[in-house]
């Protein structure tokens, strides 16, 4: 029952992760004319909270042997909770980039230390539904944010409400830290069929970078077209503030939705076919949303497919990593994916806002258009060397 329980609370850490990250891409083109910034402003905030969870996740392994992994978790939760709640507060913009701070540090322990406790210790099934639930967060925070805009409160409504909710749940993860302290590891990772696999041979030095690689490429378009979404349909489209922020929940839905379903066949598929038919959905619905003018209003469906497509490539890949590598090189490896997913979840958005500002934002999506091709081949170049 506690191990059960303990599921639970792993899955409702990674709620706690996604409600920030939807928030600020729908909110952002309203922020910016109150706080008179320009588009690519959002850059600095993103970037700091990058560089923070970037520096909390290379640490998290030795607080988590110091403090355990629910104090850590809960410790968190609490960090990214008063950071959105003085969101809806900030006077100016300089004080959003301050209050990214304790998001950016908030956000990598708990990312960081989940991903390798699932990774070693799970099956890919529960892999996917973890990130699945990392999805029910970034799914709500636009929605949240979307109804708020639509209403007299406006943003800081939306911030303070998202805020409180995470309070909520740092507040539990409080309450039930003890049942951390009870976590047990399995001897060695489960391959898909459930019987232990076979020692890892070492991988070529090649296969070490292409991997961590793979993170860069995925995150900058999926994080990208979360950033941008709503702004590209907004002042490049025509539609309500409050209409772009639907769509934008339906990416991060879609997502959600895809990794619950993606969870049920994960283990008969395998990590590395997942992966291949991921991809190539997800530029297919990249595609359609950057070419308005062929498709009209049904392009808005692409982000749809684009999250469809994207669900199963993060939990696939970071899953396949303690199946591709020895044991020895994966919690290093872990901990440089996760920091070329930093990098990719705002270096790589925070210049989109560079390019719209000199090109237009209808040049945003065929840039996410390559990065997946390359993503393709990057994947397909790492399975013929692992």
């Amino acid at each position: 029952m506690a191990h059960t329980v303990l599921l639970g609370l792993v899955y409702l850490s990674f709620v706690s992760i996604g409600l920030p990250d939807g928030m600020l891409g729908v909110a952002w083109p309203v922020m910016r004319l109150q706080m008179d910034q320009p588009l690519a402003a959002v850059g600095a905030i993103t970037m700091t909270m990058t560089a923070c969870s970037a520096a909390s996740s290379l640490m998290a392994g030795a607080v988590v042997q110091r403090i355990g992994t629910g104090a850590v978790v809960a410790t968190s939760c609490l960090m990214t909770a008063l950071g959105i709640l003085g969101f809806s507060v900030a006077p100016s913009f300089g004080w959003l980039v301050a209050l990214a701070v304790p998001l950016g540090l908030g956000a990598g322990a708990v990312d960081a230390s989940l991903n390798h406790f699932v990774s070693a210790h799970y099956s890919s099934r529960h892999m996917n539904w973890l990130h699945g639930f990392w999805g029910v967060g970034a799914t709500t925070g636009p929605l949240v944010m979307g109804m708020a805009l639509a209403s007299e409160g406006g943003w800081a409504y939306g911030a303070r409400t998202i805020g409180l909710m995470q309070l909520a749940l740092a507040l539990l993860l409080w309450a039930t830290v003890s049942l951390w302290s009870r976590e047990t590891a399995q001897a060695a990772p489960e391959s898909a069929n459930g019987i232990a696999q076979a020692p890892v041979p070492a991988a070529p030095p090649l296969a070490l970078w292409l991997a961590p690689l793979c993170f860069l490429f995925y995150v900058s378009a999926e994080m990208g077209t979360g950033l941008w979404a709503a702004s590209i349909l907004v002042s490049d489209r025509g539609l309500p503030a409050a209409d772009a922020g639907m769509w934008v929940s339906l990416y991060f839905g879609s997502i959600t939705v895809g990794r619950f379903a993606v969870g049920l066949v994960a283990e008969r598929l395998g990590n590395r076919r997942l992966v291949r038919m991921g991809v190539t959905l997800a530029m297919a619905g990249a595609l359609l949303f950057a070419v308005p003018d062929v498709f009209g209003p049904v392009s808005r469906l692409g982000l749809v497919l684009m999250g469809l497509g994207c669900a199963p490539i993060f939990p696939s890949l970071m899953h396949e990593t303690a199946r591709r590598f020895p044991p020895d090189a994966v919690r290093a490896l872990i901990g440089r994916q996760m920091t070329c997913a930093y990098v990719g979840s705002s270096v790589v958005p925070a210049a989109f806002g560079l390019l719209a500002t000199w090109a237009g934002l209808g040049a945003v999506m065929p840039v996410v258009v390559l990065l997946l091709v390359l993503l393709l081949l990057l994947t397909r170049r790492l399975d013929q060397l692992t």
